[in-house]
């Protein structure tokens, strides 16, 4: 935090001048008041009348102006804050290996970013402006009684220590009290979003009394949640509000008596009551204020958490050494650009993963030449996709090498890994922004319109489109919410052609679409020969036309060849063919 906090130095030293200005202003004006009770009031001194009118006016005047400066400058300098925290987080989340998200919920990182980053925000602007504010106005309360009347100062002081323990207790209580009702909220947080994003599942199975239950056990807890915690507030916070009535009486009674006697002014007595009444809400919010430092204290320790996780997959580093220009330029040319242009083929040699214990892949080899088509096939949880993850290095092989134009890609940047190819996943993932922007991700700032329709067009969503009320432009909702999902799938396969890169992956994304569409588009894909082409499917249409189809069976390649030797040789691949086809020698007599 402390490098955000420097960025803003500037307008923390300005705030916290113009903080000290506006507590010793307020704390000065009853001595006006004293000095307007003594000499104006009692003395009838009308110089002096005209000077504390004059006083008054500047004191309020300079007050708001110092106040504003403060608050502002200490509120904007706690947004930078978090904004700096929040863009860090999300650069740094972002550089994480895909095995972190497979294991942090996704509620829980956005409760970093929005949440956290808040409690924040709070901390070092407005709590810890706050806290600044109490502890200056407090000691320079005490100063100014003691400075009018020592004796009389021992009235408040006594006061001062129970008030503050019970206002500690009470942060104590409310802060567990907070936690509670923090985690009632997140759970019911996620019942509301799981039914909402998944309503159309629930009116399908008619389940919406059991969810409703769900909803009520969830909003039945947070609603106990919250009213413990106004419980506990109700039976404290009257203790607050007594004592501090019981000091004022004392300091009236004993001030008042000291007062007829003569020992002190009547405007000393007028001044110790006002701060008697102003010393009390340092005190009475203390725990208040704790309980904010400390929510802004955890959160960014959870931040922190974040930030220190270690990006498992990253570019190669090159050792710092004395060589030649010429050599340094060859060390980062292999290093840094081991893929440059259209490049060529792309080659599993002897690739397996293992995670968690578990072998998802065997010695898994392959070689697709520059233009070629790779189909593989494989039951679900073959580890189909895991070879896509491996390709695009959200994971590293656990043994052998993946090479791209004859270089192993952990030689290479991140960037230079992924711009090789172009992915089309199983899930459709689209964002809540218009057509047009969603098949230009990733390329926003060099790609043109007519390359966004081209693309559209080889992915045949272009009839569909312009159906639709404003066409390219139209807003798609959340995750593509109002299409269908072949509309989807296109729209996804749109977004990989536009990319244009060397080698397009198909991860079972044709699965919703018609057989007409699907070989409509397989046709305008085979016209693209200077793509290479990974097909993933559970359907025999889908690969029948590769240059080579491997068959994967528990992470290890089972069979592999054309479409017309798998054929042949009756294997895993044929079974699979008969199970979509029937017989092949009657398949073949229908024409398929």
């Amino acid at each position: 935090m402390k490098k955000y906090i420097i960025k803003n130095w500037w307008r923390y030293t300005i705030g916290g001048i113009c903080l000290v200005c506006s507590t010793l202003v307020d704390i000065l004006v009853p001595f006006i008041t004293l000095s307007m009770v003594d000499d104006v009031i009692v003395g009838g001194n009308m110089e002096i009348f005209r000077r504390d009118i004059l006083l008054f006016a500047a004191a309020g005047l300079g007050r708001a102006f110092f106040q504003f400066v403060k608050e502002f400058l200490c509120d904007m300098s706690g947004c930078r804050v978090a904004s700096g925290l929040r863009k860090d987080m999300m650069k740094h989340i972002f550089s994480l290996h895909k095995g972190y998200f497979d294991k942090t919920n996704t509620g829980e990182l956005m409760a970093r970013v929005k949440d956290d980053a808040g409690s924040v925000w709070d901390l070092t602007g407005f709590v810890g402006m706050l806290m600044t504010e109490a502890t200056v106005y407090f000691f320079g309360v005490i100063v100014c009684m003691l400075t009018l009347n020592w004796k009389l100062s021992l009235v408040p002081l006594v006061f001062m220590p129970p008030l503050a323990y019970i206002a500690l207790h009470l942060e104590k209580k409310l802060d567990k009290d907070y936690d509670d009702i923090s985690e009632k909220n997140a759970a019911l947080t996620k019942v509301v979003e799981e039914n909402i994003s998944g309503v159309r599942t629930v009116k399908a199975f008619s389940a919406e009394g059991s969810e409703l239950k769900k909803f009520d056990e969830k909003n039945e807890a947070y609603a106990d949640a919250n009213k413990k915690f106004a419980s506990d507030l109700a039976d404290t916070d009257p203790l607050l509000e007594v004592i501090p009535k019981i000091m004022q009486t004392f300091v009236v009674a004993i001030g008042g008596y000291a007062a007829i006697k003569g020992s002190i002014t009547y405007g000393t007595l007028v001044a110790f009551v006002s701060y008697s009444l102003s010393i009390v809400w340092p005190i009475e919010n203390l725990g208040w204020m704790l309980s904010l430092i400390s929510q802004g204290l955890a959160g960014y320790k959870k931040i922190n958490k974040v930030l220190k996780t270690e990006a498992q997959i990253t570019d190669p580093k090159i050792k710092a050494r004395v060589i030649s220009e010429k050599a340094l330029e060859k060390e980062l040319s292999d290093a840094y650009h081991g893929y440059t242009g259209r490049k060529g083929e792309l080659s599993f040699e002897d690739v397996s993963f293992e995670m968690e214990g578990k072998k998802i892949l065997k010695d898994v080899s392959f070689t697709i030449p520059k233009g070629k088509t790779l189909g593989i096939m494989g039951a679900t949880g073959a580890g189909k996709s895991t070879i896509v993850n491996l390709i695009e290095r959200f994971y590293d092989a656990s043994e052998g090498s993946i090479k791209i134009g004859g270089k192993d890609i952990k030689r290479m940047t991140l960037a230079d890994v992924r711009a090789f190819s172009s992915v089309v996943t199983q899930d459709v993932f689209l964002f809540s922004d218009t057509i047009t922007e969603n098949v230009r991700l990733g390329s926003k700032d060099s790609m043109d319109e007519h390359t966004v329709r081209a693309a559209i067009k080889s992915a045949h969503a272009t009839e569909f489109v312009e159906k639709i009320t404003d066409n390219y432009d139209a807003v798609i909702g959340e995750r593509g919410i109002g299409l269908s999902g072949g509309q989807k799938q296109r729209l996804s396969i749109a977004r990989a052609l536009a990319k244009t890169a060397d080698l397009l992956i198909l991860d079972d994304s044709t699965s919703a679409l018609d057989m007409e569409t699907e070989a409509a588009i397989q046709k305008e894909l085979q016209e693209k020969k200077d793509m290479s082409k990974i097909i993933i499917g559970h359907r025999i249409s889908s690969v029948k036309d590769a240059d080579e189809i491997i068959v994967l069976e528990n992470g290890a390649v089972k069979e592999r060849g054309t479409h017309a030797e798998l054929i042949a040789r009756r294997g895993l691949y044929y079974s699979t063919y008969e199970a979509q086809y029937g017989d092949y020698r009657n398949a073949m007599a229908a024409g398929e």
